[in-house]
């Protein structure tokens, strides 16, 4: 589905050129759940920027279903199957949840289909299919209508950046349910940038990156014993997680 070739992307410095990807290989394979995770300042938001076309790599290739959208922006991407929700989710003042539906399907949708996308995200429809998108809205409302926007969308790559930035822990709790309801039903792939050891737990395959470069990948049962250290110490954060505390 999407493979990226010998991507890079630099930023220029006092020095001249900095290196943030850096000839990365990478695969998302059809159906499959990935979840790109690794230490902070590794590169991970950028890949995400690169794959949804916010930004533009230096070198490299991005092909999507066989085809080279490298040169394609956003939009081109958007109308191939690619979405992007944004680590912290844009406002737009004037602008009500129907409406922003509406355009994410790319159709009229009647007030009844576009609630059933709020309630498959756990938001009573009748409470928010007619606010605005704006300051009113907490962050764990913010992520979940994005998220439902996501849904609208039928996307065949939905990409999330840090989903959990912001939100209070009843709404973590409540992303995890969604995520793992979109496992199970989406046709198409998901990739999410976390760290959240929940989401981990939920990954078909991990993939690391560290300064610019891909260091482990692999399953789930693979990569998460590694990256914690030990299988105890995996079932260790389950329980902290399982008890409230984030």
């Amino acid at each position: 589905m999407l493979t990226l070739e010998n991507l890079s992307f630099d930023v220029p410095d006092a020095k001249g050129e900095k290196g943030i990807i850096s000839h990365l290989n990478l695969t998302i394979e059809e159906g499959k759940f990935v979840v790109i995770t690794g230490p902070n300042g590794g590169g991970k938001s950028t890949l995400a920027k690169l794959i949804a076309g916010i930004e533009k790599p230096t070198a490299g290739r991005i092909y999507f279903d066989g085809k080279d959208i490298t040169d394609k922006g956003i939009t081109d991407r958007a109308n191939a199957g690619i979405s992007y929700a944004f680590q912290q989710p844009v406002r737009f003042k004037g602008i009500q949840v129907l409406d922003l539906l509406r355009l994410a399907a790319k159709e009229k949708l009647s007030a009844a289909d576009a609630c059933k996308y709020l309630s498959e995200v756990g938001l009573c429809a009748k409470d928010y299919i007619n606010r605005e998108i704006n300051a009113s809205l907490s962050g764990g409302e913010l992520k979940r209508i994005e998220i439902a926007t996501v849904l609208a969308r039928k996307s065949r790559l939905s990409v999330f950046d840090e989903p959990e930035a912001g939100i209070d822990l009843w709404s973590f709790r409540n992303l995890i349910q969604v995520f793992e309801r979109m496992r199970e039903s989406t046709r198409g792939a998901i990739l999410i940038i976390s760290h959240q050891e929940r989401i981990l737990n939920i990954a078909d395959r991990i993939v690391v990156i560290a300064d610019g470069q891909i260091t482990m990948e692999g399953s789930r049962d693979e990569i998460l014993p590694r990256i914690m250290g030990t299988t105890s110490a995996v079932d260790a954060c389950s329980k902290f997680y399982q008890g409230g505390e984030r």
